[in-house]
């Protein structure tokens, strides 16, 4: 079936983006939500799609998420049988996302639609500006975007408590990510599909993904207080699963299997008579591509650079 175009009667294009939000008893949040997302992308002029999944909320978030899926053809409604989690609501997002290009962010109104521009300009290589760079100047494409919140507005307690956590991260593993409690991010789907999935995976989802050969980039974003409801995560709730993850990842960094070392060597056959099939000139065999330092079209590089730090 041909999908619907959000801007009219007619047939559309796949999405080159998609909108990828976790929703856990987050009512009166996502009709506003709704209505800036629309408002940003529209503006962008790029097909995109909405993926709200419901986290087994206990309030009225999933009748209103598909009320406002009635209501704009590019808003699609994920529903998780039970609550999981915003790892596996994140997901099952990630699954169901036909975006060559997957943008994440909460559904409580604290992070801003309006940013969504910068993370892509930022990605596919425009003027960029946050935490790490200066702002009008092109800085070359990337894999990752992740936001950091700039004039956070939470309570001192949460802050405080995340910049620790956020510093005993990347002690332990290497990293030099500013914000990982920063939800929104932009990213391309391919390396979303490789990472593995697992119960508390998003607090170190960009360090899943440099793992996976993915370039990393920072932009500042905005942060607004929170309008509605109550937030989802405290100091108690999350230590503990947050100090056995960080363990956890440190064993995965140290048993990684990088696949990307792995390509097909491709040689030129004899047919029954003697005469080379399938080889064109010597410019194009293996032994003259390592020569040269070119590759043929369709390999992959043994080893890719090293992705660019935070």
């Amino acid at each position: 079936m041909p999908e619907r175009d959000p801007g009219g009667p007619g047939p559309s294009p796949l999405p080159e983006i998609s909108l990828v939000i976790p929703v856990y008893n987050e009512e009166p949040n996502l009709p506003p939500l709704a209505g800036e997302i629309r408002q940003t992308m529209q503006a962008l002029g790029r097909p995109y799609e909405v993926l709200l999944v419901d986290d087994g909320s206990t309030d009225g978030s999933l009748a209103t998420m598909t009320r406002l899926a009635t209501q704009d053809p590019a808003v699609r409604v994920i529903r998780q049988a039970r609550n999981a989690g915003q790892s596996a609501a994140l997901d099952a997002g990630f699954r169901h996302a036909r975006g060559a290009i997957v943008v994440t962010l909460d559904a409580d109104l604290q992070n801003d639609p309006a940013d969504i521009p910068l993370l892509l300009a930022r990605l596919e290589g425009g003027a960029g500006s946050g935490a790490s760079g200066g702002s009008g100047v092109s800085l070359g494409a990337c894999d990752v975007v992740c936001g950091v919140r700039m004039g956070r507005r939470d309570s001192w307690v949460r802050r405080l408590s995340s910049g620790i956590a956020n510093a005993v991260r990347n002690r332990l593993t290497d990293e030099s990510v500013t914000d990982v409690g920063c939800t929104l991010r932009a990213c391309r789907a391919e390396y979303l599909r490789r990472i593995p999935a697992w119960k508390g995976m998003h607090r170190f989802l960009p360090t899943l993904l440099r793992m996976e050969g993915a370039r990393i980039a920072e932009v500042g974003v905005s942060h607004r207080p929170r309008r509605f409801g109550k937030p989802k995560y405290n100091i108690r709730n999350r230590i503990w699963r947050a100090s056995a993850d960080l363990l956890g990842v440190r064993w995965l960094q140290s048993r990684w299997i990088d696949r990307r070392l792995a390509e097909e060597v491709e040689v030129c056959n004899q047919t029954a008579i003697g005469s080379p099939s399938g080889c064109s000139d010597s410019s194009s065999s293996p032994a003259a591509s390592l020569s040269n330092g070119s590759r043929r079209s369709g390999g992959k590089p043994a080893s890719s650079p090293a992705p660019s730090g935070t």
